[in-house]
């Protein structure tokens, strides 16, 4: 093996094979360090959710090492030119045996002879990796297990049996010069160093759940108590890490170690994998309930809280500016753990409705323009605020309020307030569409007829609705929710189409509209008085039929109250929360039943509107 140096690498990248919730943080701290990182996924949505990840956070990280020149992430889909060059690579692909192998038969061939071949599993050990690799290959293969950085910066490293032992002493300092805390096994060890001390205290948790001795509750608050100094204990962890993950890692135990199954693998398995409760990125919820490990400022939280914590975006109206309020709109992305904040696009004219698709990495919104004018637009960006485009230009939509991302079917719905319509496109702009049609915004009485203001929107595929918001007057109590088919009916027009049906009316004031397809719920904002405005609400979808009046409107429930003119609405199915914004400048998080209202954004001196977010 050639000899390892400092000189050697310089200008090299550094590879990581996996854009996932622990490759995308892997990634960032060698960044973060100054290097160039090629992230190789073969799926668009994860190199996108990875890239913009290391965007959003590289500058903390890098902060916490003192690194004033910061490198850079690079996405790829081909294994090949991501590991070109390369002076090591990282594999954190699935956690397959015969994945593994291949990955490294294919990094034998593909890299230079000096290039460091790590895995970053956390059962396997990589000499069990090498069917597929000469004895020369076998030298620069190594274990390099990352626990959950940028909060825990342990990194275990192990031999493959052949690893040349000059290895690890250089790659101590590199990891060292990142910020990490590495640490070396002096021999193969199936679970490293940690991870045995870690299954043996997971499987005793699970033994004592199994037999009904405690609670995870309980379990947790001793061990929180006594070892961990006001942070996350055992059960909690399995569940941010993931059940499915816990179980699979076990059996990799048992078969190893002729380990019994009845109260760990197969309790898990039985009572919570088998019904799709996988803990916090199921959506489900695991030994808690969901969203139990997304915690928000001020909340203790533990090295794997938050891995399935959503970024928010949200509009900052730029009304509170202290000059050209008109053009001071912004859109603003955050964890919604209360991370920095950090402006993506600025000089916004009254920005209104937001959505995302990390997919198409790309960011939508509504400008909706001076109010009495036809100049409202809409635009995008990509996810780094860099790239904005007019999709929708000035004169070919009125005062466009909120606006949805149809992901299944790569459009764009939005409400026209001042142009009376409801109306769809493309995602670039194209076969732009009016669906309904509540009247001639040239004509000055009908435009400034508020009962005929279209507002909110979402989109039921699963039924093959569209819905939306006319909010009449301020606080008018005279606001009303529609819903019509996504097909308009042949023969028809926007104007006359006969199937659209009032839902839910004498509402003092609804805005912006969220549908939760798997649960069958609607969720809306109201903006109105109280005691029915200011309120986030929700009603069943299946009873849902035309009414004529309010004393025909379903029985709906008002989950929160008391909010300051409450706007945008953003529900986070993953971990079963409420995201919404007011004007009076507050992000809230809330349970998905209106329960445990938490103030993620707490910013009196400006003004929010549309809320959207992403996983990444």
């Amino acid at each position: 093996m050639p000899e390892l140096s400092v000189e050697a690498i310089k200008g090299r990248p550094v590879a990581v094979l996996g854009g996932g919730v622990l490759g995308r943080r892997i990634a960032c701290t060698w960044a973060a360090a100054g290097y160039t990182v090629h992230v190789r996924d073969p799926s668009e949505e994860q190199r996108n959710a990875a890239i913009h990840y290391v965007e959003q956070n590289i500058a903390s990280y890098a902060k916490t090492i003192s690194c004033s020149n910061p490198g850079k992430a690079i996405a790829f889909e081909d294994l090949e030119p991501a590991v070109k060059d390369a002076w090591t690579v990282i594999e954190a692909v699935p956690e397959k045996l015969q994945i593994k192998i291949e990955t490294f038969a294919d990094l034998a061939k593909m890299t230079r002879e000096d290039c460091l071949l790590a895995s970053n599993s956390s059962s396997y050990k990589s000499g069990e990796m090498l069917d597929k690799v000469d004895d020369v290959t076998k030298r620069r293969i190594l274990n390099t297990h990352y626990m959950m950085p940028p909060d825990n910066r342990i990194v275990e490293l192990m031999t493959d049996g052949f690893t040349d032992e000059a290895v690890f002493p250089f790659y101590v300092e590199r990891l060292q010069e990142c910020g990490m805390s590495p640490i070396v096994a002096h021999r193969e060890s199936a679970g490293f160093v940690f991870n045995r001390i870690w299954a043996a205290i997971k499987r005793e948790c699970l033994t004592v759940l199994s037999e009904g001795v405690s609670t995870p509750e309980e379990l947790d608050r001793v061990w929180v108590e006594m070892f961990s100094g006001g942070k996350a204990g055992p059960c909690a962890m399995m569940d941010a890490v993931g059940l499915d993950t816990v179980v699979f890692i076990e059996q990799h135990y048992v078969k190893e170690r002729g380990l019994p199954t009845k109260d760990t693998v197969d309790f898990l398995q039985h009572n919570y994998v088998d019904k799709g409760a996988l803990g916090g990125k199921s959506g489900k919820g695991g030994l808690y309930p969901a969203g139990y490990t997304t915690k928000s400022t001020g909340e203790e939280s533990g090295h794997h809280d938050n891995l399935h914590a959503p970024t928010l975006y949200y509009l900052d109206l730029g009304m509170n500016a202290k000059d050209d309020i008109m053009h001071a709109g912004k859109i603003v992305a955050q964890s919604a753990s209360g991370k920095e904040p950090r402006t993506l696009v600025s000089n916004l004219t009254l920005p209104d409705g937001l959505d995302i698709s990390v997919k198409d990495n790309r960011i939508y919104w509504t400008n909706m323009g001076v109010p009495s004018e036809n100049d409202g637009s809409i635009q995008s960006c990509k996810l780094d605020g860099s790239d904005v485009k007019e999709i929708i230009k000035k004169g070919d939509v009125h005062t466009p309020k909120q606006l949805i991302v149809d992901q299944k079917n790569n459009k764009l719905y939005f409400c026209d307030r001042e142009g009376l319509r409801v109306m769809r496109c493309n995602l670039d702009g194209s076969d732009q569409e009016t669906l309904v049609q509540r009247g001639d915004w040239k004509v000055k009485e009908e435009t400034q007829d508020s009962l005929r203001w279209c507002v909110g929107i979402s989109v039921d595929n699963k039924h093959g609705y569209f819905y939306w918001t006319q909010k009449g007057a301020s606080k008018a109590g005279k606001g009303r929710i529609f819903r019509a088919k996504l097909q308009l009916p042949s023969g028809e027009t926007a104007a006359n189409r006969s199937d659209i049906e009032t839902v839910l009316t004498g509402l003092p004031e609804p805005i912006d509209l969220e549908i939760d397809e798997e649960a069958g719920k609607l969720f809306w904002t109201d903006r109105g008085d109280p005691p029915m405005g200011n309120t986030i609400n929700s009603v069943d979808l299946s009873g849902l039929t035309h009414v004529e009046d309010a004393s025909d409107n379903p029985k709906y429930n008002i989950l929160a109250r008391n909010m300051h003119e409450a706007i945008g609405l953003k529900l986070d199915k993953k971990n079963q929360h409420i995201y919404a914004t007011d004007m009076g400048g507050f992000v809230y998080r809330f349970d998905i039943d209106g329960e445990n209202k938490k103030r993620v954004v707490d910013a009196e001196d400006r003004s929010f509107s549309g809320i959207t977010l992403a996983h990444v």
